[in-house]
């Protein structure tokens, strides 16, 4: 561990007394490191990674836990071409569909147990979230703090009339909420909602028990640790609250502590800003995240066959960096949220973004708003299932030009240099769930549709049906690139210019380099000279419409 630095952002975070948190923060090391016995080695991220998104209860069947459901039916699913699962919070929760958690370190009974995480661990290696801007106000924590116990400092407690309209606000709901405590009313700062009390990191109490919570996941088989919503980690009045630099020593100092016990395990940041905001996460590429999740790409790729017209992903592709070959890029389009849009402001303009809305409701999606200066509601997310934004679930379109479309947007995710994510819906060909949203009153329910195990088998046994057409067609996707060392999330990337209905990305360098050319429009694109598709193993001319092909030996291509 970088004890200078440490001890710098300990000094930040809590000036008065950074020595004695040190000392504490060295106990909790301590005690967890003789569990763990690191043996130095770091993860190194290939081509052969990806990593499935899903809940825990995403697949049920009758009279068994929806955990050994998941562990039952994930070789059929995968056929080992996804070797990491990204369990959502699977911990016991009251809303936000598990983001409101009551205890960190007990498994949901409704889910399983325990044992049943680490059976499925014995198949995967395990992403858990921490869910560690707030906690649930059902939580042991909050009930401590409204009863005036040892935690009464670790929620923010703000005066009901101090002015808040500096603070960036992701929803359209207050940002206090009232609580009868054992000292009267008082207002507590709540990020995202009344049942989602954020943590006071001014506390150095809670930065140790996050950090034990932390620590604790790596022991019960997590190999990557997700930081859920840490744009809003550290609080202060009359700042934005976004982004601050205590955030990012809070993540430095998670960061040192895994590298001093767990140096394996990979922490990943969450966070729905603009692009350039986002790439902060990574630090100087060594002390912050080593992946973070690529919010521009989902609503740049909607965009891209929206207009027919790939320019703006091109030009953004174009300058896509991270600071050291320690860092990557989380890429993913669908996610238990919908689309959010922050991630392409100052990409995309203004009218493409509305664009992007309209036709989300044109398509039975909904717009989830956030509320910024002068009350203004603006768009934040796009409410809808990834291949019902591409393709209409109301039209009339041949299925096979619809799952093309699809898949074609699945691979742009997926030849860009990064680690790609994939939904469990969108891996399955999910359409959305309307009657989802109609139940819960949340839109973000239109893509989390739970699923009978019998009944999705049963789907998956008709060849030409849309869940095994797009299943078939991912799984032969990631079985071509996982053999593909061009591409290694560190191999070049290359944007190569074949008109605005082309995404073209040459990977690799040499012999072994790929050309991946992605048509985003209705019309088949000639290629400059005939290549091999490593996708179909034969020979083309053209890229069909909406259609992909993976051109081996892409130097040639260069020059075209």
């Amino acid at each position: 561990m970088a004890m200078s630095t440490l001890a710098e952002d300990l000094a930040l975070l809590y000036p008065s007394c950074a020595d004695e948190v040190g000392a504490a923060l060295d106990a909790v090391l301590a005690r967890h490191a003789e569990a763990l016995r690191p043996d130095g080695r770091r993860r190194t991220w290939t081509q052969r990674d990806a990593i499935l998104i899903t809940y825990a209860d995403s697949l049920s069947a009758p009279g068994q836990a929806p955990l050994a459901t998941l562990a039952d039916i994930l070789p059929r699913l995968t056929d080992g071409t996804i070797p990491t699962v990204h369990l959502l919070p699977f911990y016991p929760w009251t809303s936000d569909d598990g983001f409101s958690v009551v205890d960190y370190l007990a498994v949901d009974p409704a889910v399983g147990t325990w044992h049943d995480v680490a059976h499925l661990r014995r198949q995967v290696e395990l992403m858990f979230d921490a869910v560690i801007n707030h906690v649930s106000a059902s939580s042991p924590w909050f009930a401590g703090f409204l009863a005036d116990d040892e935690h009464r400092d670790w929620f923010l407690v703000v005066d009901e009339d101090a002015d808040t309209s500096s603070i960036v606000r992701p929803r359209t709901l207050p940002l206090l909420t009232g609580f009868d405590t054992a000292r009267g009313r008082e207002h507590v700062w709540t990020t995202f909602s009344a049942d989602q009390v954020d943590l006071n990191y001014a506390e150095p109490a809670v930065l140790l028990a996050v950090l034990d919570v932390v620590l604790t996941y790596v022991r019960r088989g997590a190999s990557v640790i997700r930081l859920d919503a840490v744009t809003y980690l550290w609080k202060e009045l009359g700042t934005s609250g976004v982004h601050l630099p205590q955030t990012h020593a809070v993540i430095r100092v998670l960061r040192a502590a895994l590298d001093a016990v767990a140096p394996d395990v990979t922490l990943i940041t969450e966070t729905n800003v603009p692009h350039a905001e986002n790439v902060s996460y990574f630090g100087d590429g060594h002390d912050e995240a080593q992946l973070v999740y690529n919010f521009a790409l989902p609503p740049l790729v909607l965009h891209s066959f929206v207009a027919g017209d790939a320019s703006a992903l091109s030009a953004w592709a174009a300058g896509l960096t991270t600071p050291s070959q320690e860092t990557s890029f989380f890429n993913f389009l669908a996610s238990h949220d919908g689309v959010g849009v922050r991630g392409a402001e100052g990409i995309l303009a203004a009218a493409d973004l509305t664009a992007l809305a309209d036709r989300v409701h044109a398509h039975g999606g909904h717009v989830s708003y956030r509320a910024v200066e002068d009350g203004e509601r603006v768009p934040y997310e796009l409410n809808i299932n990834y291949f019902d934004a591409l393709s209409d679930p109301a039209g009339d379109e041949p299925l096979a030009t619809q799952v093309a479309r699809f898949l074609t947007a699945q691979s742009i995710m997926a030849t860009l240099p990064g680690v790609p994510g994939i939904y469990l819906h969108s891996l399955l060909g999910s359409r959305g769930w309307p009657a989802g949203v109609a139940l819960t009153g949340a839109n973000r329910s239109i893509n989390r549709e739970k699923l009978d195990r019998d009944t999705l088998l049963a789907e998956l046994s008709h060849p030409d049906g849309r869940r095994a057409r797009v299943l078939r067609g991912y799984q032969r996707l990631l079985r071509v690139r996982s053999g593909q060392a061009a591409f290694d999330p560190r191999a070049s990337a290359a944007v190569i210019d074949l008109g605005p209905g082309a995404f073209a990305l040459l990977r690799g360098s040499g012999p072994e380099a790929v050309l991946a050319v992605h048509n985003v429009t209705a019309e088949p694109l000639p290629l400059p000279a005939a290549g091999h598709d490593l996708l179909t193993d034969a020979e083309v001319a053209a890229v069909p419409p909406f259609g992909t092909v993976w051109l081996n030996g892409g130097a040639p291509w260069a020059a075209s």
